[in-house]
């Protein structure tokens, strides 16, 4: 049993989902081999043979590949896993990213195959666990599938090292551009404080902050604490900050050290994005809020009070 792990990366370095998919990948069990598909990609591949469990690093260096669109990646996979394409692969898994999402559903229509969305546990080769219903449910699914597509929740697994390993690595000589989609430009947030998925201090707010002008006492919070700035979706559809920053069913999942949550009520599609957090802190006047149900502590105060209070004393 051999699986395919498709890294995640921005051209230069690896994202720390892929060794969350990794460590997915290594539950399931068998030789597992990482796909870094790009252009210019050297650093990658070499910090993706790096990581402790992987086998063989695979690497698609190609102008075809370059910004990772899936209309060109995806015929890619398919054919790694096709018989007499490859090593004959069994599972197939990448990060629940918006280019996992994006990849993977078109790699099983190729395949003919289904695709277990979001996983969060393994409990054999062929049976999953995922949430359903905004986090209320959890499924156990299982895949009779002769190749098993599937998408990775990353706050779901504990990350493997990133070194110690040391793949072997094999360069893929094969193109597949399918000339139906190009690259036209990006336009990136950039912020000097962590990326949310990334940071082990995530501070949100919510329709409580009232206005965005109000969320510079939660950057300057989050400055001190070294911590990400998320926000609710009803912050986000107030217009108070960017949607990139949402945190929830809908935006982004998130399962940091210490999660602070002010101003936020703690509806059903928010926990399901941050309930995993190792540590939960509430702020929030209204004692009845549902995210006090969640919280590990909980502090009924008027946030504008409380939380420059917070950041004096820290």
């Amino acid at each position: 049993m051999t699986i395919l792990v498709i890294a995640e990366h921005d051209g230069k370095a690896l994202a720390p989902a892929t060794l969350n998919t990794v460590a997915a990948a290594a539950k399931i069990g068998g030789d597992i081999h990482v796909l870094v598909a790009g252009q210019g990609i050297g650093a990658v591949a070499e910090a993706a043979a790096k990581i402790a469990g992987v086998a063989k690093v695979l690497v698609a260096d190609n102008a075809a590949y370059a910004h990772q669109l899936p209309e060109n990646v995806a015929p890619l996979v398919a054919a790694l896993v096709q018989v007499g394409g490859g090593a004959g692969y069994s599972h197939i898994l990448a990060a629940a990213t918006s280019n996992g999402k994006n990849i993977l559903p078109r790699v099983a229509a190729q395949l003919d195959v289904d695709q277990i969305s979001e996983i969060v546990s393994v409990i054999s080769a062929d049976t999953f666990t995922r949430p359903i219903y905004a986090g209320n449910a959890i499924a156990t699914v299982q895949s009779t599938a002769p190749v098993k597509v599937i998408t990775v929740r990353a706050t779901g697994f504990d990350p493997v090292a990133a070194e110690g390993g040391s793949a072997a690595v094999e360069a893929i000589a094969a193109v597949h551009d399918a000339g139906t989609s190009s690259f036209v430009g990006e336009e990136l947030a950039k912020s000097d404080r962590p990326e949310l998925t990334a940071a082990k201090i995530v501070v949100s707010g919510g329709r409580g902050m009232q206005n965005g002008d109000n969320f510079k006492h939660l950057y300057s919070l989050a400055d001190k604490l070294g911590a990400g700035v998320g926000a609710s979706r009803a912050a986000v559809d107030a217009g108070f900050v960017p949607n990139d920053m949402q945190v929830g069913q809908t935006g982004k999942i998130v399962a940091p050290q210490l999660y602070i949550a002010v101003g936020i009520s703690g509806a059903i599609q928010h926990l399901a994005g941050m309930k995993d957090s190792k540590v939960i802190v509430a702020i929030n006047k209204d004692e009845e809020a549902p995210i006090f149900q969640v919280a590990d502590y909980g502090l009924v105060a008027d946030l504008f009070e409380a939380v420059p209070e917070l950041e004096r004393a820290i």
